[in-house]
């Protein structure tokens, strides 16, 4: 099963929150009765559409692309297809709010038409400037869209950066770790070289004494071994008595 923490299923959430508040929004303008309300949240419901569509075509290409090593990824083939069928349904679901708006604005020019030639042709005007304002209000709309969703990359790719930047001074802090154990472990490595070479030192200095003890025991008669005990041994009680009694 995979995890909560899937990319997928993250940016799966936000978009189905962004379908449900636009669903809620898309109500509104059913039941809305009054024509400057209606105008309002149809350009809501169509910017919505439009913002949850690109959403949705990004998402079918990170779809695409896991398709081609599943096992890559951690996914089978039935989580692929179960991604593919909510992609689907959630574009669905636009498309379906899309057609109702076009619906609307069809029936509503269809039952004002009249009405509107008959004022212009009373009033004597032509309809060329309110077309004008109207393109003129619509591509200030896709303006303010296009600019909407520009912000919206930008501080995505701000985001990544920090991110980057934040991985990046780990590397170099478990560097910098890495060098200092290094360096502790030569100084350690010095320190076991020096100390063996003491030992080896001392170890030769031991044996020359006790060759040399033992040549002198060699040369030495009977009672100058015993004398030489006796000697060794006063002296081992001497320095006993110093070093625990004093």
């Amino acid at each position: 099963m995979p995890s909560a923490q899937d990319p997928f299923y993250v940016v799966k959430a936000e978009i189905q929150e962004s379908i449900d508040n636009l669903q809620s929004t898309f109500h509104q303008w059913e039941n809305t009765s009054n024509a400057a309300e209606q105008g309002r949240l149809r350009k809501e419901v169509r910017a919505g559409c439009e913002s949850i569509e690109w959403q949705v075509d990004e998402l079918d290409k990170a779809i695409a692309v896991a398709s081609r090593d599943p096992s890559w990824y951690g996914i089978d083939a039935v989580e692929l297809e179960s991604r593919r069928t909510w992609t689907n349904g959630a574009r669905s679901q636009v498309d379906t709010m899309k057609k109702a708006l076009e619906a609307g604005k069809s029936s509503s020019t269809t039952g004002h038409a009249s009405v509107n030639g008959m004022r212009q042709e009373l009033m004597r005007l032509p309809n060329s400037h309110q077309s004008d304002t109207y393109n003129q209000y619509t591509g200030r709309d896709n303006d303010d869209f296009i600019q909407s969703e520009s912000d919206r990359q930008m501080l995505l790719i701000k985001k990544q950066d920090e991110e980057l930047d934040e991985l990046s001074e780990s590397v170099r802090r478990i560097g910098g770790v890495g060098l200092t154990i290094h360096d502790e472990l030569t100084s350690q490595d010095k320190i076991l070289e020096e100390l063996g070479s003491e030992m080896e030192s001392t170890t030769n200095r031991l044996d020359f004494v006790q060759k040399k003890v033992g040549m002198v025991m060699k040369k030495a008669s009977t009672k100058g071994q015993i004398m030489m005990i006796c000697g060794l041994l006063a002296l081992f009680i001497f320095l006993f008595i110093l070093v625990f009694f004093t």
